[in-house]
């Protein structure tokens, strides 16, 4: 089983500063929660070859446009798309550290 484009979405909050976007804090419990149970079925024996988060960068959304954000690192749609690394990317990047 692979698992692909798994994530959870934010409202675009425009009106939070940098330091408030950058707290993903229900991003890393969504993907910790998860990567817990994929943990317990891979011990009971479910064959995971892989597991894709999804999104490395906040995008485009064919369904809400740019009023939703999915991505481990913030872009900063209004200074020419300047990137950010979020709270979950420092996180997901220790998890793989750690596993490693």
């Amino acid at each position: 089983m692979f698992i692909t484009e798994n994530g959870i979405d934010e409202i675009n909050n425009e009106t939070l500063s940098l330091k408030e976007a950058l707290s993903d804090i229900k991003r890393v419990q969504y993907h910790q929660d998860h990567l817990a149970f994929l943990h317990l079925a891979i011990e009971e024996g479910v064959n995971v070859k892989g597991y894709f988060p999804w999104s490395l960068f906040d995008n485009f959304e064919w369904a809400s446009g740019y009023t939703t954000r999915f991505g481990f690192n913030y872009v900063d749609y209004k200074n020419g798309l300047k990137t950010y690394p979020k709270l979950s990317a420092h996180w997901f990047k220790n998890f793989l550290q750690r596993r490693a």
